[in-house]
């Protein structure tokens, strides 16, 4: 929800505007002069500032000032009844995005702060696509230290240029669909497009028109002409994840696309020419495919040119540190959170665990800590209790059969409960006596799990 602050020192103007933004679904912050706006802008950063210029104590230019120091991405409305020339041109020298003299018409203010918003919306879609860009090509969104890891990046970087097809081996969630983009985005391909397609995700029959496209009327529901995947990744790369999990027919027209660089849409007459690097990736053993004749060895030989495996996450432990800093970061920005403070024995627990989940797992372990830390250290009974609920099947919380390795019965309770403690002061917006009567606990009662799960915050 976007952020307004309205400076004037006029009351009734203040009240107006604010009523009408507010009904527009606005957060709107008022302040009577440019010395209390100054003060605002420090704290927080706001959407959009609408400032009147001749106010006591500091003018609407100071208030200008302020917001770009602090905020260049921040959109400035000045609002004036004494309208000059010079003062137009000097304000929006300072950056001002418009400038309007009183009286003025509602509906002319409400288009101009829309159309504001939307300019201030597209330059941060802007900045983040950049930061994107910048992050891919650099490796940052693969995090290691490990001698393995290592070897990875060492080997992504020297066959980034190189015009041969990757096959990518690794167990499901150990970051194959990454280290896929980081070849595309280190390569002279990175301006093209990078498409990714799961083959496993897409049934046989609608898995060629995907890859391949269709003509119309080739198929029931095939109402235009549509163009494949590997049109749309022409002069780029697609990467097709689970490569192992597709039909023997399939296999036979990616063998021709490789070969011949070109392929015929569903229904179609015509060969289409495409140049497209092709970086596969898959969970299985295709040397073991290849001997029970599940998968064409004409094909593999094809796709495994420059073999990369990714070692799993129980193999790599070292990294775990790494990673954990890494996800509470991107976690605590996203979410506009503290970073939260994991205890020594937490981190333990971390390095102890299997992680048949791999990179992923612990993605959405760390995902879970920073969405439900509340400020308090994560020991490790709350990682104990997390880890039950991420690795194990379960129904209302609870697992539904008892691992081999056995259960930490405490941990898995102690989780489940501080998680409906968190989800009743959410429901309840932080107010204890509602969130206690949602669980149908006394106040004392609630108190005390408080306490024990050290929740801090809310009001009585």
């Amino acid at each position: 929800m976007e952020k307004i602050l309205i400076v004037d020192d006029e009351r009734g103007l203040r009240e107006v505007l604010s009523i009408m933004l507010k009904r527009a679904g606005y957060v709107v912050t008022e302040a009577s002069d440019g010395e209390e706006a100054i003060g605002h802008i420090s704290k927080e950063i706001f959407d959009l500032v609408i400032t009147d210029l001749r106010m006591p104590k500091a003018d609407g230019m100071a208030v200008l000032k302020a917001v770009k120091s602090s905020s260049p991405e921040t959109v400035v409305l000045v609002v004036t009844a004494f309208a000059t020339a010079d003062s137009a041109v000097d304000a929006m020298k300072q950056g001002a995005y418009d400038y309007l003299t009183k009286p003025f018409q509602v509906d002319e203010v409400q288009l101009i702060i829309r159309n504001a918003l939307e300019k201030r919306r597209l330059s941060t879609e802007n900045i983040l696509l950049k930061r994107e860009m910048a992050s891919q090509s650099s490796f940052a969104q693969i995090v290691g230290q490990s001698e393995s890891m290592q070897k990875v990046f060492d080997v992504v970087r020297k066959v980034a240029d190189a015009k041969s097809n990757v096959l990518i081996c690794g167990e499901s969630g150990t970051g194959k669909e990454l280290v896929a983009r980081a070849i595309h985005y280190n390569s002279a391909r990175s301006p093209m497009p990078f498409v990714a397609v799961n083959c496993s995700a897409v049934p046989e029959t609608l898995l060629e028109s995907e890859l391949f496209g269709h003509m119309k009327g080739s198929f029931t529901g095939a109402m235009a002409n549509k163009a494949g995947l590997f049109e749309v990744a022409n002069g780029g790369t697609i990467f097709l994840d689970e490569i192992g999990d597709t039909t023997p027919t399939i296999q036979v027209k990616l063998l021709r696309v490789i070969q011949e660089r070109e392929f015929r849409r569903v229904g179609g007459n015509q060969d289409v020419k495409v140049d497209v690097r092709i970086v596969a990736a898959t969970n299985k053993e295709l040397e073991k495919a290849v001997a029970d004749g599940s998968f064409r060895e004409d094909l593999y030989y094809r796709l495994d040119v420059i073999p990369i495996r990714l070692p799993p996450l129980r193999l790599r432990t070292g990294d775990i540190p790494l990673l954990v800093k890494h996800f509470l970061d991107k976690f605590s920005l996203e979410s506009g959170k503290s970073v939260p403070v994991l205890t020594s024995e937490a981190m333990h627990v971390l390095l102890g665990h299997e992680w048949r989940g791999n990179v992923r797992e612990l993605e959405n372990l760390i995902e879970r800590v920073v969405t439900f830390s509340v400020g308090a250290p994560v020991s490790d009974e709350d990682i104990r209790g997390w880890l039950h609920r991420v690795g194990f099947p379960q129904q209302q919380g609870v697992p539904t059969d008892l691992p081999e390795d056995g259960l930490d019965l405490e941990g898995l309770i102690n989780g489940i409960e501080k998680d409906l403690l968190l989800k009743a002061l959410e429901r309840a917006m932080w107010v204890k006596k509602k969130a206690a009567r949602l669980l149908k606990l006394n106040t004392r009662s609630f108190r005390y799990r408080l306490e024990k799960y050290a929740i801090k915050g809310g009001r009585d």
